[in-house]
């Protein structure tokens, strides 16, 4: 084992990673690798059923103050579709690639996310993991350290002019300030935006047409109200992790309960999928039994880990 080494930013090259991720006998990983539309359409299918559910019950107890928790609810349920479009521009939802790209897209648009940009966005994240010089997350969110910091991040008006950015600059060739994925791959950042932006200028035009509100309902206001609870669920991921490509280290997985493991797509295994990310959705929570000896950040539930980020603030 050799030396570690520290760059400008701080960040600790420990040249451990090849060695953890054979912590994982070869022939298991060979099995958890594996990818099935059938899991993938079952996970669909579900998540589908709670959205139908939960729109219906926004417009049921419209004038209520029971659309209050109603909207709460169905914001968990749309803003979770984050999971679905994570699994999926890893090619981790289904097995056939087409059916994977169909449900990053849909995920992505619901959340007001162009999944084609995520996808090459977040490959640079898995690449450069808690490197505060490259890695897109710190570059675009550092980790807050004020309680100014962490208010305005859990707010999600950074996130809402970002995907602004995404929404109407992207699609006509535009690139804003983001310098972090290759330009090879902005044609499909581009391509997908183009499809994006003509999707919500269909949804658009029909609920004009049709004169409804029914999106606005079961869709917009709900997305509105979960963002901060999925801020909330994402800086629990690396936050007060060291800034180091120690995989067992640089990544926190909350164990939470079935319920949220479930709406994400197991995301909250997330040590794991970081140290391994062709896992399939799955398999990760076989992969947590042979790497939990070893990961440095498991904690019982995202309250836990608030907490341990609140403690931190200045």
């Amino acid at each position: 084992m050799g030396a570690a080494h520290v760059t400008a930013s701080g960040y600790v090259i420990t040249g451990e990673r090849a060695r953890q991720m054979r912590v994982v006998p070869a022939a298991v990983l060979k099995r958890l690798y594996e990818r099935s539309d059938r899991a993938g359409a079952q996970q669909t299918a579900a998540h589908l059923a709670l959205l139908v559910a939960g729109g219906w019950l926004v417009w049921q107890t419209r004038g209520t103050w029971w659309v209050l928790p109603a909207l709460v609810l169905q914001g968990i349920f749309v803003n979770a579709l984050f999971g679905a479009m994570h699994e999926s521009v890893h090619y981790g939802s289904f097995r056939t690639r087409w059916m994977a790209d169909l449900l990053a897209f849909f995920s992505g648009a619901a959340i007001l996310n162009n999944a084609g940009f995520y996808r090459h966005y977040h490959l640079a994240h898995h690449r450069y993991t808690q490197d505060p010089a490259r890695d897109p997350e710190l570059v675009t969110s550092p980790a807050p350290r004020t309680w100014r910091q962490y208010l305005w991040r859990v707010s999600s008006i950074p996130f809402v002019k970002l995907r602004g950015r995404d929404i109407f600059l992207f699609p006509f060739g535009g690139r804003g300030n983001v310098t972090y994925i290759h330009d090879r791959a902005w044609p499909e950042v581009q391509r997908w935006g183009r499809w994006l932006l003509a999707f919500y200028a269909l949804l658009l035009a029909g609920s004009l047409a049709l004169q409804t509100t029914v999106l606005l309902w079961v869709w917009l206001l709900p997305l509105l109200v979960g963002l901060p609870l999925l801020r909330l669920y994402l800086v629990c991921e690396h936050t007060l992790c060291p800034n180091s490509d120690d995989g067992f280290a640089n990544t926190r997985t909350t164990l939470s309960n079935p319920l949220v493991r479930f709406l994400m797509w197991n995301l909250p295994y997330h040590a794991e999928h970081h140290l391994l990310p062709n896992i399939a959705f799955h398999h990760l929570p076989e992969a947590h039994t042979y790497l939990r000896p070893h990961l440095k950040h498991v904690a019982r539930g995202y309250i836990q880990v608030q907490a341990e980020i609140m403690r931190s603030l200045a």
